[in-house]
């Protein structure tokens, strides 16, 4: 993203988020930060269903604002 940041908190399962190149595990109760620009993936590597609240923060907050860099499920730009 070019005008936001995120702030992901876990409320159920476990995260597997990576940021550019540092992979990292987030449990329940527990946050990341995804700065602008950062590079990021959001993976459940659990069986148990993954449920976040994801906060945006910036000037624009819109889709269009998502550069895909990897798409495994095909969605447009």
């Amino acid at each position: 993203h070019f005008h936001r940041s995120e702030h992901w908190v876990v409320l159920k399962g476990t995260a597997e988020v990576t940021l550019d190149d540092e992979v990292t595990l987030v449990t329940p109760n527990h946050s990341t930060y995804i700065p602008i620009g950062g590079v990021h993936r959001l993976t459940n590597p659990g069986k148990t269903d993954l449920e976040i609240i994801e906060v945006q923060v910036g000037e624009y907050t819109g889709e269009d604002d998502i550069v895909r860099i990897q798409d495994d499920y095909k969605r447009s730009s």
